[in-house]
């Protein structure tokens, strides 16, 4: 039989989480934008998805408060090398938001108040993995972080989450978005470090 001194625990372990490679951990919510922040109104805000056929369906304010409402606790890894574990978010699911698009299309520009676009696979907003958002930490999203409301795609590098976020537009071909186009990859998925094109 074994000898144990009343109140031994062994080594404290440090349990590192587990993070992209290049990646270092923040417990802050670094600000980054390629523009101004844009200020937009609730009254006139909306969220439209046009198919490649034409047809568009859309949201105001109001109608997405309506929608159910998902509250996502994601990991968050921006391509400038931090990563913030263990966020809260709340939105609609963009499952809810195409159950009733008519589409053969592959991909999506999401397109953003103030002008930015970025390039996804359609797939890749399907199956519980994106999101529009508009609460983060139990509070109105600011502005500064996309508000008033932002794409939320969690398993790519964050400039895919497009902040200030305004439609969808579905493709047949893939269409580059704006850091797309200035060399950042395409597809952009922090555990293969797909940073730029040709990673």
């Amino acid at each position: 039989m074994g000898i144990v001194s009343p109140g031994f625990q062994g080594r404290p372990r440090t349990q590192e989480p587990a993070l992209p490679p290049g990646q270092y951990l923040t417990e802050d919510f670094p600000v980054l934008s390629a523009g101004p922040t844009p200020r937009v109104s609730l009254d006139t805000w909306e969220f439209v998805i046009s198919a490649e056929n034409g047809s568009e369906h859309r949201w105001s304010w109001q109608e997405l408060m309506a929608l159910p409402q998902e509250t996502p606790m994601v990991d968050i890894h921006c391509v400038t090398r931090w990563s913030k574990l263990g966020t809260n978010w709340q939105g609609v699911s963009l499952d809810t938001l195409l159950a009733d698009v008519d589409t053969g299309a592959h991909f999506a520009l999401a397109h953003s108040y103030g002008g930015y676009t970025t390039n996804l696979p359609l797939d890749d907003l399907r199956g519980g993995q994106a999101w529009v958002v508009h609460t983060f930490d139990g509070a109105p999203l600011p502005a500064e972080h996309g508000g008033p409301a932002r794409l939320l795609v969690p398993h790519l590098y964050f400039w895919k989450s497009a902040k200030w976020v305004r439609g969808l537009r579905l493709k047949t071909m893939d269409e580059p978005g704006f850091w797309e186009t200035a060399g950042y990859h395409d597809y952009g998925d922090p555990w293969r470090e797909q940073r730029y094109q040709g990673d």
